[in-house]
């Protein structure tokens, strides 16, 4: 069982921009696909972007396309969201989780998961 920390949250204006790190304790993290996923209140936990375990490949949801890139250095076991042109509602909390399967955006697929770092972007 792969154990995830994301950081990097906080409370920004509209326009601004963050970077998420997401760190991993687990010797064999370069042999997973990782991905970001957010929820925001009363909100199904939604799929933000994915890296595979190269890092040679990503993809994004259409909702944050050319704002959001993932990014990942195998050698330090972190994974990175940076967030650009942040919008009020990508206002959420944001986990990294840990699969095999570089493809799949269903979090039902995944088991290891981090504790959420909170985004709040104000208008």
């Amino acid at each position: 069982q792969v154990q995830l920390a994301e950081s990097g949250g906080g409370l920004v204006q509209a326009g601004d921009s963050l970077r998420l790190s997401c760190t991993a304790s687990e010797r064999t993290f370069r042999t997973y696909a990782m991905h970001w996923f957010r929820q925001a209140p009363g909100k199904e936990r939604e799929f933000v972007a994915a890296i595979n375990w190269s890092g040679g490949s990503t993809y994004c949801a259409d909702s944050v396309k050319g704002r959001f890139s993932v990014s990942r250095d195998n050698a330090q076991n972190t994974v990175a969201l940076q967030m650009n042109s942040l919008k009020p509602e990508d206002t959420a909390v944001y986990y990294c989780a840990a699969y095999w399967d570089y493809y799949s955006t269903r979090p039902s697929d995944f088991s290891s998961w981090g504790q959420g770092t909170q985004v709040t972007v104000s208008s």
